[in-house]
């Protein structure tokens, strides 16, 4: 296998090597401003700055592989004014893009929506999306489904 053509693979964190572990944390560090240096986040993670180097353009969070994709949300909202608008709202606010906007008809007082949102310009992760629309009032269930 070359560098040209490289693979992919999912893999559990338990069964990485502590050192794969250590860059993807050193460079989670850096990328959330704990470190501002390579040195000061090897340091905090205790890790070899010769590892970091050999291991660091391999190791990428599941979040950051999902960059640039259109991902499905699924909702269960609450049939009340405003809360598809806070959605929407915090959506935006983190620089997702709305694609889609489906509603279905609200039933014993909660409606699904289901909304794709193209990934590019997001600023966190699509875990911290979730969370940030898990905590508006008014938000049953929030269900990442599928991604593209």
């Amino acid at each position: 296998m070359t560098n040209k053509d490289p693979r992919f693979f999912l893999v559990r964190e338990d069964i990485l090597p502590e050192a794969i572990i250590k860059t993807a944390q050193a460079k989670e560090l850096l990328s959330r401003g704990r470190a501002t240096t390579v040195n000061e986040a090897v340091e905090k993670v205790g890790l070899s700055r010769s590892a970091f180097y050999k291991y660091k353009e391999g190791i990428f969070p599941f979040h950051q592989w999902s960059r640039g994709s259109i991902v499905t949300i699924s909702l269960l909202l609450e049939h009340r004014s405003g809360v598809l608008s806070s959605i929407l709202n915090n959506i935006a606010q983190v620089d997702g893009n709305v694609l889609t906007i489906n509603q279905n008809v609200p039933l014993e007082g909660v409606a699904g929506v289901t909304v794709a949102i193209e990934t590019a310009e997001l600023r966190g992760d699509l875990e911290e999306l979730v969370a940030r629309l898990q905590n508006i009032d008014g938000v049953r269930r929030v269900e990442l489904v599928g991604q593209s």
